[in-house]
C-alpha cells in the first residue's frame, strides 16, 4: 500500500501535550525581564538595607551625594530642553532647508554652516544625523561637518547652561563660543583641503524613514532622553567620586601642572560622554582645575567622546571616524588653550 506524502511517519508530528506542536526541547529559553530584574534589585535593597544605610551615613558618602544630586538637579532641565528641540529640529527641519540656505563655495560655506549651530539647538545624538543627512542631500562635506562640531557645542541652550554654571566667570561663555567655532570651521576647512571622498561612507537612508512625524519625534525623545541622561548620571557620579574620593593632594598636584591638567580633562572629556547641554555643571564642580583647563574640557566634549566616535563610525564608516576623531581632538584642545589664554 503507497504511504501518501500526509501519512508519512514524522510528517506532521505534534506534541499532544504541547498544542503548538513544540516538544520540551523547543520551549524558548527564559530570560530576565526587567520588571523582574527590578524586583529582585528593590529585594535584596530592602535585604541589605541596614549596611546601605551604614555606608551613606559616612561623610565620605554625604559628600559624594551632595555632588551628584547637585550637578544632576542643576544639569537635567537643559538637558531634557535640549533634546526636546534637537528632536524637534531633526524630525521638523528638512535636511533641504540648509541645503538651500549655505553657500555654494565650499570655503564659505563651512563658516555659516558653523554660525547655523548658534541658531539650531541640537546635542551629539542630533548633529550625526543631520550632518549625515546634510550630506546625502548633496551638502558639501566640509559644510555638514562644521556643522556637526558647532551644533552640540554653541547652540543657545548650552550657551545658557554654560552662563548659569559659571555665574562668577561670563566670559566662559564668550570663551566657548569663539573656541568651538574656530575648530569647528577649521576642521571644515581641513577636510575641504585633505579630505577624501573614500574616507566618507554617506548614509544610504535617514533615522526616521519610514515613521511620522509623530513617531519620529517621540522615538527622537526617548532615545535621547535616555542615552543622554545615562551619561549625565555617569558624569555626576565620575565628579562626585574626583570631588569626594579622590585625594585632595592628587587633584592639586595634576591641576598645578597647566599641561597635566589640560590634557587630564581632555581625556576626562572623552571618557565620560556627557551631553553638551549638562558639562558646564560637571566642570564648574572641579574646582581645582583652572578656567583654561576646564575650557578644555567644555571645547573637547562636545566635539569628540566615546559616543561620538562610535555614532561618526556607524554613520559615516569606521574609516573616517578613525582619521576624523584624533585630528578634531588635537584641533580642540589647540584652539581651547589659545583661546583660553587670550580671554580667560
Amino acid at each position: 500500500m503507497a504511504i501518501t506524502e500526509d501519512a508519512r511517519p514524522g510528517a506532521d508530528e505534534r506534541n499532544p501535550a504541547h498544542p503548538s506542536g513544540e516538544g520540551p526541547g523547543d520551549r524558548p529559553a527564559r530570560r530576565l525581564s526587567s520588571p523582574l530584574v527590578l524586583t529582585l534589585t528593590l529585594l535584596l535593597a530592602v535585604l541589605a538595607q541596614s549596611p546601605i544605610r551604614a555606608a551613606l551615613g559616612t561623610p565620605l558618602m554625604q559628600s559624594w551625594m551632595t555632588v551628584f544630586v547637585a550637578v544632576t538637579v542643576q544639569a537635567l532641565p537643559f538637558l531634557v530642553l535640549g533634546v526636546l528641540l534637537s528632536a524637534a529640529i531633526a524630525v521638523f527641519v528638512p535636511p533641504s532647508f540648509f541645503a538651500r540656505a549655505l553657500p555654494s563655495r565650499p570655503a564659505l560655506a563651512v563658516p555659516v554652516a558653523g554660525l547655523a549651530g548658534a541658531v539650531l539647538p541640537g546635542c551629539e545624538c542630533a548633529s550625526v544625523p543631520v550632518a549625515g543627512a546634510l550630506v546625502r542631500r548633496g551638502v558639501t562635506p566640509a559644510a555638514a561637518l562644521a556643522f556637526l562640531l558647532s551644533a552640540p557645542a554653541i547652540n543657545p541652550i548650552v550657551l545658557t547652561a554654560t552662563a548659569v554654571a559659571f555665574p562668577r566667570n561670563p566670559e566662559m561663555v564668550l570663551a566657548r563660543f569663539l573656541a568651538s567655532l574656530l575648530v569647528a570651521c577649521a576642521m571644515g576647512w581641513l577636510w575641504q583641503r585633505l579630505g577624501r571622498t573614500d574616507w566618507l561612507r554617506p548614509p544610504a537612508h535617514g533615522a526616521h524613514e519610514g515613521a511620522t512625524r509623530a513617531e519620529a519625534f517621540w522615538n527622537s525623545v526617548r532615545h535621547d532622553t535616555v542615552h543622554a541622561g545615562g551619561f549625565l548620571v555617569l558624569g555626576a557620579m565620575a565628579a562626585a567620586t574626583l570631588k569626594a574620593a579622590t585625594p585632595a593632594t592628587w587633584l592639586r598636584t595634576a591641576a598645578d601642572n597647566p599641561l597635566v591638567s589640560v590634557l587630564a580633562l581632555a581625556v576626562l572629556a572623552v571618557l565620560l560622554s556627557i551631553c553638551s547641554e549638562a558639562d558646564a555643571f560637571v566642570a564648574a564642580s572641579l574646582t581645582q582645575f583652572s578656567l583654561t583647563a576646564k575650557l578644555v574640557f567644555l571645547v573637547v566634549g562636545p566635539m569628540i567622546d566615546l559616543k561620538l566616535f562610535a555614532m561618526q563610525a556607524g554613520t559615516f564608516g569606521r574609516t573616517f571616524a578613525l582619521r576624523f576623531a584624533p585630528a578634531t581632538f588635537a584641533l580642540a584642545v589647540v584652539g581651547a588653550l589659545v583661546t583660553g589664554t587670550v580671554l580667560l
